[in-house]
C-alpha cells in the first residue's frame, strides 16, 4: 500500500486513533495504517562559564525576544546531545566551549521537550550569533534573574551554583513543586 501511496495512486487520510497494541491516540494513516509518530524535542545547552562569571545571551528570536537565556537550541538530526550543545553555544555566543558534565535532565511536558543542560568552561571570546541581540559574561549578583527568559534558565543556574566547586555530582532534575510550570 505505501507504494502506491509514494506513485500518488492514493492519497493519505490521516485520523486520529490508538493503533494496535499502543496504548494512546496517534496520527495513523487510513489508507496505509502508516502511524505519524510526535515525540518530544530535545534541548541541549550548557551553562557556560569563566573565572566567576556567567555566559548569557539576549534572545533575538521568538519566543521570549528580548530576554536573556543559556545558550541552547534543538538537537539536530544525526548529533550528539554533546555537539549540540556546543553547536547552541557558537550559534548563539559565538563560543567555543569545553563540556564538563551533564548539570541536569529537565522535563516540560507541557511543550514536549526534554532539556539536557551541561556545566561548561568558555574557550574563546564571544559575540552575538544571529539568534542573539546581545551576549555578555555576568557576575552572579549581576544576572538579570527578572529578564531571565525560561523558568528552566533559573534551575539551571541555580543548580549549578549549587555544584560549581563540586567535582562529581548525579544530575539534576525538575525542582520540587514546579509541576504547575511544566505540565
Amino acid at each position: 500500500m505505501t507504494d502506491q501511496l509514494a506513485k500518488g495512486s492514493k492519497r493519505p487520510v490521516f485520523i486520529m486513533r490508538v493503533p494496535k497494541g499502543d496504548d494512546r491516540s496517534r496520527r495513523v494513516c487510513d489508507t496505509c495504517g502508516f502511524i505519524d509518530y510526535v515525540n518530544p524535542r530535545i534541548v541541549a545547552g550548557s551553562v557556560v562559564t569563566r573565572d566567576d562569571r556567567v555566559l548569557l545571551c539576549k534572545r533575538a528570536i521568538e519566543p521570549r525576544k528580548g530576554f536573556w537565556t543559556l545558550p541552547a537550541g534543538f538537537m539536530e538530526q544525526s548529533e550528539t546531545v554533546e555537539d549540540a550543545a556546543r553547536r547552541e553555544a557558537q550559534e548563539e555566543a559565538c563560543a567555543d566551549i569545553r563540556l564538563d558534565q551533564i548539570l541536569a535532565i529537565y522535563s516540560v511536558p507541557r511543550i514536549s521537550q526534554v532539556q539536557v543542560m551541561f556545566r561548561a568552561r568558555l574557550a574563546s571570546s564571544i559575540a552575538a550569533g544571529p539568534e542573539s541581540e546581545e551576549v555578555g559574561l555576568f557576575h552572579w549578583k549581576d544576572i538579570p534573574w527578572s529578564e531571565l527568559a525560561f523558568p528552566t534558565v533559573v534551575w539551571a543556574l541555580t543548580h549549578y551554583a549549587q555544584t560549581r566547586f563540586l567535582s562529581g555530582f548525579p544530575p539534576f532534575t525538575n525542582p520540587p513543586g514546579t509541576e504547575r510550570l511544566t505540565r
